[in-house]
């Protein structure tokens, strides 16, 4: 694992497999989730099959920068939202999606290399969507896992899987573990697994315990508005993939992504969840080194 400067305010931790000869594939990780998200084993298999893969921790994650400065109570920023009190909201968060998006483009930077295949999930499949169209030049590829466009209409999570997302977690190391198999609401019917979740859990919470930087990250993704139009101009290839068990953002979101981008490919996958499983990894794979290219050039 490295630390490197992407930004005078922002440092990013990132790690890297393959070849770097080889076509890079820049991972980006969701809402609050760290670089362990994308699992190593993953990351070995997919750069087993030639391609250049990275891996990071997002802005107030993980051993990224914390912007602790801006203190981010969501109880409030909710409120705020809900109320339609936006001057509100607009002033408790120090930064948006483009933001968090110029920071994965930063780091290629840092790392010498000038376009890359850019693959995220959840919310970072929004910032790998504000990539490609903030500057569509970088981005060969891109593949919008598990994620939405923005618009409320679509996406929308589940009550129970809402209330999970948003319930305060335990400070404590037992507890946190132990909390952790709630996230079986969005998880794979047929393959989710508490134990796979409580293993991330204690990994995650061993390597970077931080809950504060979850308010900001979850500004920036409300904040940040719709995608819409703008995705209907996108003319960078895309593969939307969505698991038709995923309960966080429903796989309307997935269809609706696929639907705005000109000639996107649309993969939806049955005994999926708001979760890649191992047990689908294979198609998963398949499928990015397909869209990437047989050589890696798209």
């Amino acid at each position: 694992m490295s630390i490197i400067g992407v930004s005078p305010e922002v440092s990013i931790a990132y790690e890297s497999f393959g070849a770097p000869e080889d076509p890079p594939v820049l991972l980006v990780m969701g809402f609050g989730a760290q670089l362990l998200g994308w699992h190593e084993d993953f990351c070995r298999a997919l750069a087993d099959r030639g391609r250049y893969v990275i891996r990071y921790d997002n802005r107030d994650c993980g051993l990224s920068t914390k912007f602790d400065d801006h203190p981010v109570d969501m109880g409030e920023f909710i409120a705020a939202v809900s109320s339609g009190d936006l001057p509100t909201a607009l002033a408790m968060v120090p930064y948006r999606l483009r933001q968090m998006a110029d920071d994965g483009l930063g780091l290629l930077s840092a790392l010498g290399i000038e376009q890359a295949h850019v693959v995220g999930a959840s919310m970072g499949g929004m910032i790998a969507q504000t990539m490609a169209l903030s500057c569509p030049e970088r981005v060969l590829t891109l593949t919008s896992m598990m994620s939405s466009t923005g618009e409320s209409e679509y996406g929308r999570s589940s009550p129970e899987a809402q209330a999970v997302l948003f319930a305060p977690k335990p400070a404590d190391r037992e507890g946190y573990v132990a909390a952790a198999e709630k996230e079986l609401v969005w998880a794979s019917k047929r393959y989710g697994s508490a134990d796979t979740l409580r293993e991330l859990a204690a990994e995650s919470y061993d390597r970077s315990y931080y809950p504060a930087g979850i308010g900001r990250q979850l500004g920036a993704m409300i904040l940040s508005g719709s995608r819409a139009d703008a995705l209907r101009e996108l003319r960078t290839p895309t593969l939307v993939i969505h698991g038709l068990d995923d309960t966080l953002i429903d796989p309307s979101g997935g269809k609706r992504t696929a639907e705005l981008v000109p000639g996107a490919e649309l993969l939806m996958i049955p005994d999926m969840g708001h979760d890649r499983p191992r047990e689908l990894w294979p198609r998963l794979i398949d499928a990015l080194v397909s869209h990437t290219g047989p050589d890696g050039r798209a």
